[in-house]
């Protein structure tokens, strides 16, 4: 992962677990006349473009930055790559504001991201989406079917945001979401790249896997941001009923939550969790990291499984633990990550 916190896994791990926070007033000014409280990388630690992809006019400087938030995320995920090997990526990119319809990913970002970052891909089987924070526990399903009906040996699973955009953060910021002294009800907007290989227990050794995921969950908020629909709270409820169902004697202990800092999210969680009670732990432990790195966007549900990998590897985290993510639109996701196969 590459966060705000750090260009690998283990920093922004190690800085969530100690509470580091990097959100910082900017040099982007608000309506009011006020900086804008951002969670982004200094320009100079990001890798620099490929020489075939520098001087891409047709590529929006959002763009251009994504792809090199996710060059070293990506190596550091294909770095356990048997040589020769080629997986599919599956990638979740931002959603489009419905004042802004066009995907942010464009055409072709995808398979830009296999010379940006020298990684070798079965660009036949990869695929990318265009449906935010919820994005990248949905395409753990998907990678799933790929493994196992054995059209491929490993996948990689990521998501890659930035909202350090000037066009972007003026509509967010006319809604009044941007976090500021006289913004209470908004978040801090933050950018990341996170990246999941995934491997079946016939090609990966139980004693060398980091952990083990669940088919996710997944819903819809009919009722969402955008949306003139009432909210009824469904869409993250059913995502969470259906990623622990079937699962007996389950006790969550610990939930790494997309929580942005909104009133939206908290007001969904407890609608969730009340009506999947039972799946949890008395007491469980919350987690949400957007304190740390702000809102990572799409980039939110690798960057959260990864979390609780780590989290259940060195033993810091008690599990198993549940990974959700909500999306500015419809789309819910949620998936268990454990420490033992289910």
């Amino acid at each position: 992962m590459t966060t705000p916190l750090g260009l690998r896994a283990a920093a922004t791990a190690a800085a969530v677990r100690a509470g580091i926070s990097r959100l910082r007033e900017s040099s982007i000014i608000n309506r009011k006349g006020a900086p804008m409280i951002l969670a982004t990388l200094a320009d100079a630690d990001l890798p620099p473009l490929a020489p075939e992809l520098v001087g891409r006019h047709d590529l929006t400087s959002r763009q251009l930055r994504m792809l090199r938030l996710a060059t070293h995320a990506l190596q550091e995920a294909a770095s356990v790559l048997a040589p020769g090997e080629r997986p599919p990526l599956l990638l979740a990119g931002p959603e489009p504001h419905p004042k802004k319809p066009a995907s942010p990913l464009g055409e072709g970002l995808l398979e830009l991201l296999a010379p940006q970052a020298g990684v070798f891909l079965d660009q036949g089987r990869s695929e990318a989406t265009s449906r935010g924070r919820a994005g990248g526990l949905e395409l753990l399903g998907r990678a799933m079917e790929l493994v196992r009906s054995r059209r491929a040996t490993s996948v990689l699973v990521g998501g890659v945001d930035s909202h350090l955009d000037t066009g972007l953060l003026g509509v967010l910021d006319e809604e009044g979401r941007v976090h500021a002294d006289e913004v209470l009800d908004g978040f801090v907007p933050g950018e990341g790249a996170g990246f999941l290989l995934l491997s079946s227990r016939r090609v990966l050794p139980t004693s060398t896997a980091l952990a083990f995921v669940s088919v996710p969950g997944t819903g819809a908020e009919q009722g969402h941001r955008y949306s003139a629909e009432p909210y009824l709270g469904n869409g993250l409820a059913d995502a969470i009923r259906a990623a622990v169902g079937g699962t007996s004697g389950l006790s969550i202990r610990t939930v790494l939550a997309s929580f942005n800092g909104e009133s939206f999210g908290g007001k969904e969680w407890g609608v969730a969790f009340i009506r999947n009670r039972d799946a949890f732990h008395a007491e469980p432990r919350m987690e949400h990291p957007a304190d740390c790195f702000g809102d990572l966007g799409a980039a939110c549900g690798p960057v959260l499984v990864g979390l609780a990998a780590l989290g259940l590897r060195k033993g810091y985290l008690p599990g198993p633990c549940l990974a959700w993510c909500s999306s500015e639109g419809a789309p819910r996701a949620a998936a268990l990550v454990s420490s033992e196969p289910a």
